[in-house]
């Protein structure tokens, strides 16, 4: 390896060579020969002082502004917080004192030897919301959304939560004649019953009280585009009715309103039920099912993905990488071990989040198992310390307390993903959030 040592003090040279024993170490002592022997050369590593020719901190920000791969340690004889901070902002390596710790630099050419070996991030990084997969589920939804994209055929997105329904709802709107037009999302289950009927359809000035004035609903504001109705399946019966009339009719009926309205929109829906085992109990309408499900459209868990699993993991490191000015460059291989032994039951919002905080919680060019979540990394501690067998009774109340905390910390504070777990209504869970004063 080729290191470059650019440092008015020529002793330190000296004193590193014996550390460094097989590794090719040049040093220059002005800011002209410094520049030359990089203009002329590849370097595995530079290190540089700050006072370097007085110009140690803008040759850091000039080196990290022309993109190049060299890592760059910093060396200060007083290092502060602030030297440190500003330095890893210019996209320094490391910081270290001077004199240098004994064997320090050795453990970092040993660390960039073994990025080497490890698995590179992305380089090109596209959007967060991009669907990433090659497996062959996820290949069979990529060629359905191909066929029914271009079409005003009604779609129904079925899937776990957190399979990413309303990316694919967004592809489906972004590839149609009406890509033009707005893309207007609603979720079903967040919404109050008693207001979900008026923020779908609208409501006439005094309709009931508090409605001082007309209100335009969302079937109306998807006017010429696509409306997407995630969460269906937690619609009541009535309000049931009333979407299957606006999709039959094509027209609807503002809440309060004497006249019909005629509507234009594409209607693709979503839900994480099991709706046809609703139909036959009785909970959703038939003929609103097969009027959804033109074209159905099947999700598969992660947990079924394979190495879709790898690339999730690949795309969220380089995007947040990305997003939170971080120097990652590689994944440690026991990373991507620790993601397959995983169940992942909040599918793709669950392994985004957990790469967004490894990368977050990182400190330096290579995304080590240490970074990720505790639950992920230790899932058998983690559920041992969620099983300690026998308990003291406690009330009901108690029991209820601890079970959202409980499905609110799982769930990373996602209150859809902690009503699925608790077999509650998202509604009921809020309700209880606030009636028990648990802070989430």
């Amino acid at each position: 390896m080729r290191v470059l040592l650019l440092d008015a003090d020529r002793g330190l040279g000296r004193t590193l060579e014996p550390e460094l024993n097989g590794t090719e170490l040049h040093s220059a002592q002005t800011l002209t020969e410094g520049l030359r022997l990089i203009a002329q050369s590849q370097w595995d590593l530079i290190l540089l002082d700050v006072d370097f020719s007085g110009a140690g901190m803008e040759l850091l920000g000039r080196l990290h502004q022309d993109g190049g791969p060299t890592p760059v340690v910093l060396l200060a004889e007083n290092p502060s917080m602030d030297l440190a901070m500003e330095a890893i902002r210019q996209g320094a390596h490391d910081v270290l004192p001077k004199p240098v710790p004994r064997g320090r630099v050795r453990e970092i050419l040993l660390g960039i030897e073994e990025v080497r070996r490890l698995r590179p991030i992305p380089t090109e990084v596209p959007d967060e919301s991009t669907i990433v997969g090659a497996s062959q589920g996820m290949m069979s939804v990529y060629k359905s959304v191909a066929r029914a994209a271009n079409s005003d055929a009604t779609v129904l997105v079925l899937g776990e939560s957190g399979t990413g329904k309303e990316m694919v709802a967004r592809v489906l709107h972004s590839r149609s004649r009406r890509a033009r037009g707005p893309f207007v999302p609603i979720n079903c289950a967040a919404i109050p019953e008693n207001l979900l009927e008026s923020e779908l359809f609208g409501h006439e000035k005094g309709a009931f009280t508090g409605a001082i004035g007309r209100r335009i609903g969302r079937f109306e504001r998807a006017t010429n585009g696509t409306l997407f109705l995630d969460e269906i399946g937690d619609m009541s019966l009535a309000l049931q009715s009333k979407i299957l009339r606006a999709l039959q009719e094509r027209e609807i009926e503002r809440v309060g309103g004497a006249s019909a309205v005629p509507i234009d929109v594409r209607i693709v829906a979503a839900t994480n039920r099991d709706l046809q085992g609703a139909v036959a109990e009785g909970r959703f309408r038939e003929d609103l099912y097969y009027r959804l499900a033109v074209v159905a459209l099947t999700l598969p868990p992660l947990r079924e993905r394979g190495s879709d699993m790898d690339l999730l993991a690949s795309h969220f490191v380089a995007y947040y990488a990305r997003e939170h000015a971080r120097p990652i460059r590689a994944i440690a291989e026991e990373v991507f071990g620790a993601i397959r032994l995983h169940p992942w039951p909040g599918n793709v919002r669950q392994i985004r989040n957990a790469m967004e905080r490894a990368v977050v919680m990182s400190d330096g060019e290579v995304l080590l198992p240490h970074h990720l979540p505790p639950d992920i990394l230790h899932p058998q501690a983690a559920r041992a310390s969620e099983e300690p067998g026998e308990m003291p009774l406690v009330t009901l109340e108690e029991m209820e307390k601890r079970m959202i905390r409980r499905a609110l910390r799982e769930t990373h504070d996602n209150l859809t993903m902690a009503a699925d777990k608790l077999g509650i209504h998202r509604n009921t869970l809020r309700r209880k959030i606030a009636e028990y004063g648990i802070e989430n």
